[in-house]
């Protein structure tokens, strides 16, 4: 169960404020991720993927949840994963007990390049988030960004 809001409500006005602010810092900063010279040979959306596998149990994810993790769309997906398979960085094969299922597996050279790209990655992470906010800030930020997606699967859809 997720633990609901504790104090006042907040009013329409000020959850929308909130949200303008998070989009906006979002945006700001996967501009400035996107101008990084750290992704080569892979794209950061090819990256997201290698990345996302390498957070999986087995390094092994069905396609359809690489698609939950992500803002592509199915097709734009499966063209990419694709790509990195022809590339040697993912492994496609069927789900067991599932026909119509696709598993996607992170290969050994997929590791190697998504820890290369990783390593550089954090550290413009650590240039870029943790050259504005402090140790605590970023604890605090962590605190209400993992309460606020845990809350959403709590929140029913407008009827």
């Amino acid at each position: 169960m997720v633990e609901g809001p504790v104090g006042r409500a907040a009013s329409t006005r000020e959850a929308a404020e909130a949200w303008e602010a998070l989009f906006r810092a979002q945006v700001a900063l996967m501009r400035r991720f996107q101008r990084d010279d750290v992704w080569d040979p892979l794209t950061i959306r090819e990256y997201d993927v290698l990345f996302t596998l390498s957070r999986c149990h087995d390094l092994t994810a069905r396609l359809k949840e690489l698609g939950e993790s992500s803002l592509l769309t199915q097709p734009s997906l499966s063209r990419m994963v694709e790509r990195l398979e022809a590339a040697g960085l993912v492994l496609r094969g069927p789900v067991r007990g599932d026909a119509r299922g696709v598993a996607v597996t992170l290969t050994p050279e997929g590791e190697r390049v998504q820890r290369e790209i990783g390593r550089r990655h954090v550290r413009s992470i650590r240039r870029l988030v943790g050259g504005a906010l402090d140790a605590d800030e970023l604890a605090e930020l962590r605190r209400l960004t993992d309460k606020l997606r845990a809350a959403q699967p709590g929140i029913p859809d407008p009827s």
